[in-house]
């Protein structure tokens, strides 16, 4: 069975910074590209950023120089570092795990809230 557990969630001031991390489990984690996700109250789910197997990351413009998705395959962890917080940072952010034709699996999700 996959599972996909998150952490790191909270409450942070405007300016500050989380780290976000996904442990998975039931997968070859390492032929998986990885994303985070986020959704906030009355919005749809969105990518934030991803990486493939090789290492390669993509960022949404607006979270750009803020954020830094990174994995490693020896612990099946990937993270999400995410400086210089907004208050429109503020969501429930969720972790994607994917594999074309074999398996699209989702965690349940940690919330984050930035706000002074």
């Amino acid at each position: 069975q996959v599972h996909l557990v998150e952490s790191g969630g909270g409450l942070v001031q405007p300016g500050g910074s989380l780290r976000l991390s996904c442990a998975a489990s039931g997968i070859i984690f390492s032929i998986y590209a990885m994303d985070w996700y986020r959704q906030a109250p009355g919005k749809q789910r969105e990518l934030v950023a991803g990486i493939t197997t090789g290492g390669s990351t993509n960022y949404a413009d607006s979270v750009k120089g803020r954020f830094t998705i990174s994995r490693d395959n020896a612990k099946n962890t990937v993270a999400l570092q995410m400086n210089s917080l907004k208050p429109e940072d503020t969501a429930v952010y969720y972790c994607n795990a994917h594999l074309f034709a074999v398996g699209n699996y989702w965690g349940q999700g940690t919330q984050v809230t930035v706000s002074s």
